[in-house]
This record gives C-alpha cells, sequence and structure tokens, in this order.
C-alpha cells in the first residue's frame, strides 16, 4: 500500500507523540514512586548551596561532553551537525530508562538518527560502549583496590579479581579489536561480527584516544558531581576516600542487572553500605543518590521524550 507524503506526516507525528507521551508518562510515575520513598524533610536540612550549583552546572558539562562524543562517533559514518547527534543522545536516554541496565540507549539514538546507514551506525555504537566500559572498569579497579586495603573481606577480594579480569579484556577489545578478527573469520556464527574489528581499523588511534579521554572526562565529572551532592547533604565524606568509594559506587551500578527507573532503591542501598564507614547521615546519602539520578538521568530523558515528538519513524 502506498502512503502518501501527508499522510506519512500525520502517522509520523502520531508515532511520535505516542511514545513521547509514553515515556514521559512512565518517568513521572516511576519518580513520584522513587522520591516518595524519601523523607521529604531531607531536603530541607542541607549544606551550602554553593555545592548544588555546582552539581547543577556539572550535570550541563556532562551532558554536552557525552553528546560531543557522539557527534565524533557519527560523523564517522555521515556528516552531521552537533545538534543532531545531541538531540540523538537525549532521545537515546529517553529509550534506555525502560529498558535493563540502559541496554536501549545507543539502539534509541540510531532510531532517531533514521534508517539509512544503520549498520555502520551500530559499529560505531560499539566503539562509545567499549570506551565507556573500559573506563568504569578501571575506575572501579581503583576503587576495589582502596577498598580492600581499607576495609578487607573475602568478597571484595573476589570482586577485585573480577574486575581485573574484566579491565583488561575490555580495554584489549578497545584497543586491539583487529587482533581478534582471525579467530572470528574462522568461526561460522562469529564471522558475522568481524565487520566491527574491520571498522576500528578505519578510525583514526587519534580518535580512539579522543573518545576514551572523554569518557574518562565524564567519569571524573560524575564522581566530583556525586561528592558535590553529598556535601550539600551534609554527607561529610573525605575527598580522597570519597573518590574511590564513588567509582566504585558507579561500577557496582554498571554490573548489577536493573532498570533505570526502578533502580534509585538498590543505588540508596549501595551508597549507604560504601558510605556508613565514614557517616552515620543515610537519608543524606540517599538524597544525593537521589540527585545524581535525577540530574544525569531524568532530566535529560525528560527532554529526549519531548525530543522524540520530531522523530520519524515513516521515510
Amino acid at each position: 500500500m502506498v502512503v502518501n507524503k501527508n499522510t506519512k506526516i500525520w502517522l509520523n507525528y502520531l508515532a511520535g507523540g505516542a511514545i513521547s507521551l509514553f515515556l514521559l508518562w512512565s518517568i513521572y510515575a516511576q519518580v513520584t514512586k522513587q522520591l516518595g520513598s524519601i523523607n521529604a524533610d531531607a531536603w530541607k536540612q542541607t549544606g551550602p548551596g554553593f555545592y548544588l550549583w555546582l552539581s547543577v552546572s556539572l550535570m550541563f558539562f556532562n551532558t554536552s561532553l557525552e553528546g560531543y562524543k557522539w557527534y565524533l562517533l557519527t560523523r564517522s559514518v555521515e556528516s552531521m551537525s552537533y545538534l543532531r547527534a545531541f538531540s540523538s543522545y537525549l532521545a537515546g536516554i529517553a529509550f534506555s530508562i525502560i529498558t535493563p541496565n540502559r541496554i536501549g540507549e545507543y539502539p534509541g539514538r540510531i532510531l532517531y538518527l533514521g534508517q539509512s546507514n544503520t549498520f555502520r551506525y551500530i559499529n560505531v555504537s560499539i566503539l562509545g560502549v567499549m570506551a565507556q566500559l573500559s573506563t568504569v572498569y578501571i575506575f572501579g579497579l581503583a576503587g576495589l583496590i582502596y577498598y580492600n586495603i581499607a576495609f578487607p573481606a573475602v568478597i571484595a577480594k573476589a570482586a577485585l579479581a573480577a574486575c581485573l579480569v574484566a579491565s583488561i579484556i575490555a580495554v584489549v577489545i578497545y584497543w586491539r579489536f583487529e587482533s581478534w578478527l582471525p579467530l572470528f573469520e574462522r568461526n561460522r556464527f562469529l564471522r558475522k561480527f568481524a565487520i566491527y574489528g574491520k571498522l576500528l581499523n578505519r578510525i583514526t588511534l587519534k580518535k580512539q584516544i579522543t573518545i576514551l579521554g572523554i569518557s574518562i572526562l565524564r567519569f571524573t565529572i560524575f564522581t566530583a558531581q556525586y561528592l558535590f551532592l553529598l556535601r550539600w547533604m551534609n554527607v561529610n565524606v573525605p575527598l580522597g576516600e570519597g573518590f574511590f568509594l564513588a567509582a566504585l559506587f558507579f561500577w557496582i551500578m554498571a554490573v548489577i542487572p536493573s532498570i533505570t527507573l526502578t533502580e534509585l532503591g538498590i543505588r540508596g542501598h549501595v551508597s549507604i553500605f560504601l558510605f556508613r564507614h565514614f557517616s552515620a547521615n543515610t537519608v543524606g546519602m540517599l538524597a544525593a543518590t537521589a540527585g545524581v539520578w535525577l540530574l544525569n538521568l531524568i532530566i535529560p530523558s525528560i527532554i529526549g521524550s519531548i525530543l522524540i515528538l520530531r522523530m520519524r519513524i515513516l521515510r
């Protein structure tokens, strides 16, 4: 059946509007539910507002950096403006909130960009994912080393060993994926994945370093933002120890299976477990954790949900 241009326009608006409203409703319902579990008085017992404003400022810096990283990756596929790449990044966050461990983020970005060059976008997405994964595991490794020294335990040692192995694998895959190509090409099932390594051969070393550098900078921003929010909520954690514990916190959240809109409770329990060594202010820990969740996931996802209205599903 042939669909004329005007009909396509209306169908796109209807489909985009339906998806947008569904995501906005999901965000509203779940945020209301999650924040309802936190004592409202916690938000009144705060420290200097300077820490809050610093955290909000870092949110804009963080999202801009990730948008720029995605812009660099998409330019390997086709010519694109930063604004379009940034919009697709926000749309990806909106899609990610209803998927386990936010695995829907990159498919959401690609869906927003359209149906052309889909396979090549998948390829560059893998590079971005591996850069972020390598960063999370490297910082998580540093956090686990500190935790094993300060609070030795059998489970902490096991986590350190597992993280070390995973970090090495992630770094090797990111930098030397092409060395795995002969193995992939000999196996009939894995042969279709060999194209990913061939793509990395076409991306310069300078760009790989830049992508990894942005990922490291973003992780540092996340960590600093969390520490500022803890200070704002009067959770007094030493900066050095706090940095390693915050890095460990984000690593744990990356490896625990969860759905973004229901993971605030998990985040809160992990935060209390880690920072209880330095403070008894559990209400402040929960509020600071909720602040990071709101600034870096919920607010961008709301904007992304609105941008989905412009998404062309039918072409």
